[in-house]
């Protein structure tokens, strides 16, 4: 990785828009401070497309497309896309996997959530499970005292013999059967909202995140940026991002959009 500052003007100057993860990127120990969701309402003030990429909920993410200065939102690691269409006051929800699949998940995740907490102790469901849609989230540091690697381990093991996905984010293990990903659905997104292809146009998006479930979008974004903590995962990364901030979690991703508000003023 390398500075951020290293990022060429040049570079920064093609960007058309920002994608970012939440938690421990945009927020800082949990809260979403002034200044961060001052970041995002500015980087949109300067015609940037913001589209947050995260682990949570479909419940939260009602509210974040209808409600934050975003143009969309991909939720649960790449279960669905939420948008708000302002003309027509109707928020567009697109999911991957069709209702009757995402039921008959759901039963078989909440069979496996009992065995996990069975044979993991310290573990709990997320407090945001109620509101989720397509995956199970597991609990190991967000309210409940942070568990060692070697259970974290455990819990990405027991999804895995279970047929299911895992990826490890900075506060839950997340499970779900299919093999999608953030990259995938924000694919998607771009091209049904945005009529964007996004594999020939990857170096007009920057991309912000902290851990291991943002994996996939640090491997495809040329411009993709770790907030300092990513420090925190670098053992459990395969491919790093190629810039990062000097900031953590939230003053991290203030810095970038100073680094490209530096470049793409506000318009008149």
């Amino acid at each position: 990785m390398q500075p951020l500052d290293s990022f060429p003007v040049a570079a920064r100057q093609r960007i058309r828009g920002v994608f970012t993860d939440i938690d421990d990127t945009l927020t800082t120990d949990g809260r979403l401070t002034a200044a961060a969701y001052g970041a995002l309402e500015r980087l949109k003030a300067a015609g940037l497309m913001v589209v947050p990429i995260t682990g949570r909920p479909a419940g939260w993410c009602d509210h974040i497309a209808r409600m934050w200065p975003v143009d969309a939102v991909v939720g649960e690691n790449g279960a669905f896309y939420f948008r708000y269409d302002a003309s027509a006051r109707k928020l567009v929800q697109r999911f991957l996997v069709p209702d009757e699949e995402r039921a008959a998940n759901r039963a078989r995740l909440a069979a496996l959530a009992d065995r996990i907490l069975a044979e993991v102790p310290g573990a709990a469901l997320a407090s945001d499970q109620l509101y989720r849609a397509a995956d199970l989230a597991i609990d190991y540091c967000e309210d409940v005292p942070p568990l060692p690697p070697q259970q974290v381990d455990r819990i990405v093991s027991l999804f895995a013999e279970a047929g299911a996905t895992a990826r490890i984010s900075s506060i839950h293990v997340n499970g779900w059967f299919g093999r999608y990903d953030k990259l995938g659905m924000t694919r998607i997104m771009l091209a049904e909202c945005f009529d964007i292809d996004l594999d020939s146009r990857r170096d007009e998006f920057v991309f912000a995140g902290d851990s291991p479930n943002d994996e996939p979008m640090f491997a495809f974004f040329p411009h993709a940026v770790g907030v300092a903590n990513i420090a925190d995962f670098s053992d459990r990364l395969t491919h790093m991002p190629a810039y990062v901030t000097r900031g953590r979690s939230g003053s991290g991703f203030v810095e970038l959009a100073e680094a490209l508000l530096g470049t793409h003023p506000a318009p008149p």
